[in-house]
């Protein structure tokens, strides 16, 4: 049990307490976002803003460039999205109490925007990465070794699930139901990746998102429908 334990956990002996903490706070704060955002609840925004912001100072800390980007456009977008939700709620529309939003689906107009996001997250990360011997010696280009043959697989993977999570994060904001089939990809690839670089707590959080993301796609697909009836009584759903 002490194995398994310190499989697990062993890492954190070389952390110092208060990123440790700061962790579990960004952790739990990040849950409780994404069960706000099934319930397509406008207070997803403000409840996550504190997870992002903690993790892009423990990820520029643990020197992970590419999640700490992710968040500081989690941040950036978490602005867009709470404006854009709370101008888009059934409160704000006068036809309830409540601060839930009204979902859309992604129309072919989203798909170049996606792509061009998608496209230009990779080749930015990659250039983070390449730089990366440069950042980690203060900035300084005296005695750093760079290129392509210094990325590893984390790395690329890294690639495919900022672009993926920035995607979803779009498609969010924007109130398009698909956001959870892209947060369900991006969320069960980052289980093992972030496990793989030694961050228990946070992969475990990714084990959560990946159920909440199932069960929300559900609960919004529910609410998609219950919306087309109130709204366009005479509408097809999909």
């Amino acid at each position: 049990m002490l194995e398994i334990f310190n499989w697990l956990f062993g890492q954190y002996a070389e952390y110092e307490p208060i990123f440790i903490t700061l962790e579990l706070i960004a952790s739990a704060f990040g849950i409780a976002s994404v069960l706000l955002a099934r319930k397509g609840n406008v207070l997803v925004y403000p409840v996550g803003l504190v997870s992002t912001a903690l993790y892009v100072y423990l990820l520029w800390n643990w020197q992970l460039f590419g999640d700490m980007l992710i968040n500081a456009y989690y941040t950036a977008m978490s602005l867009y999205g709470w404006y854009n939700w709370s101008q888009n709620s059934d409160a704000n529309n006068g036809s309830s109490d409540d601060n839930t939003v009204r979902i859309e689906r992604m129309t072919s107009r989203d798909l170049p925007i996606m792509l061009t996001l998608a496209s230009v997250t990779v080749a930015f990360v990659a250039l983070v990465y390449y730089f990366r011997p440069v950042i980690n010696n203060n900035f300084s280009f005296d005695g750093a070794v760079m290129g392509l043959h210094l990325f590893t697989w984390v790395d690329y993977a890294d690639m495919l699930t900022t672009a993926l999570f920035l995607m979803g994060m779009w498609l969010m904001a924007s109130r398009k139901i698909e956001n959870w089939i892209v947060w369900i990809i991006a969320d069960s690839i980052s289980v093992p990746l972030y496990f793989y670089k030694g961050y228990t707590f946070t992969s475990v959080q990714y084990i959560i998102f990946t159920a909440i993301a199932i069960w929300a796609y559900i609960g919004w697909r529910k609410l998609y429908r219950e919306q087309q009836l109130t709204h366009t009584p005479n509408a097809r759903l999909a």
